[in-house]
């Protein structure tokens, strides 16, 4: 597994037809690459989502295998599309497949001479992007071939306020499903009810629609699903967005395991 750009936390319980991604938490570098990077961004890479796979640790224990990214979405960004077509077209900032700066538009490259060509990108792909997407694959294949079903639930985090993103702050969650394009109704708005039983925010589709990921493997008349649940960092985090919180986790997991558990019954 560790020659693998991913991680894989084995379901402690009886295997379910649920699997839980987690492509932006990574924060290591491929050897190759470390001395491309801005010396100074790499030991704390901004755009990362903190600790969003130790959250939602908990899920290992209603059987749910998670998945989760070794590196940082600067190497590549799982949750992109593979040709960068933008995912929105509203003038946000969109850092793309291989982005170039972070989500304030500051540089993450020593210099141009580093910048990743064509062949590099295509190297990219092939060494840490698409071996994710096939995992994913197989695993809701054989929940599929077991359970008749299978959701996965893409999980990230933001900061509370991004201006080049939008002016506003944040709502606390958002459950993006491409328009309802992505999971049928009845696990959309089961998931829509247990969140907001909680006392956050919660928005649907709006700002995030949910990325790469959620749209690619979502195929309700295939009988696959899946959702996409993007949160403030400060739910879990202290107030600088840099730290663990565990009481305010504690609340999040409150909210985010009943909904869990609702869906698993669901399927």
């Amino acid at each position: 597994m560790s020659n693998q750009p991913y991680h894989i936390i084995e379901p402690k319980g009886k295997k379910v037809p649920f699997i839980l991604s987690v492509p932006h938490c990574g924060t290591a570098f491929p050897d190759e690459l470390k001395e491309h990077y801005v010396p100074s961004k790499m030991h704390a890479p901004d755009d990362t989502d903190w600790f969003v796979h130790q959250l939602y640790d908990f899920a290992s224990e209603l059987g749910i295998t998670i998945i989760y990214a070794k590196y940082s979405r600067w190497v590549i960004d799982l949750n992109r599309d593979p040709d960068s077509t933008p995912l929105y077209n509203d003038g946000r900032i969109i850092t793309g497949l291989t982005t170039t700066t972070d989500f304030f538009g500051e540089a993450i490259y020593k210099s141009e001479e580093y910048l990743p060509t064509k062949t590099e990108i295509e190297r990219r792909l092939n060494s840490y992007y698409w071996p994710y997407y096939r995992k994913i694959e197989e695993l809701l294949t054989e929940r599929k071939q077991e359970f008749g079903q299978a959701l996965l639930w893409d999980a990230h985090s933001i900061r509370r306020h991004v201006p080049t993103i939008q002016d506003a702050f944040f709502p606390d969650m958002i459950l993006g499903n491409n328009d309802r394009k992505s999971a049928k109704n009845i696990f959309i708005d089961t998931a829509l009810a247990y969140l907001k039983k909680g006392s956050y925010q919660i928005n649907h589709n709006t700002p995030f629609k949910g990325g790469h990921i959620t749209r690619y493997f979502g195929k309700p008349a295939e009988n696959i699903h899946a959702l996409q649940l993007e949160m403030n960092k400060i739910l879990y985090m202290n107030d600088a967005e840099m730290e663990y919180d565990t009481q305010r986790a504690e609340r999040v997991i409150k909210v985010l395991s009943p909904t869990f558990k609702a869906l698993l019954q669901l399927i």
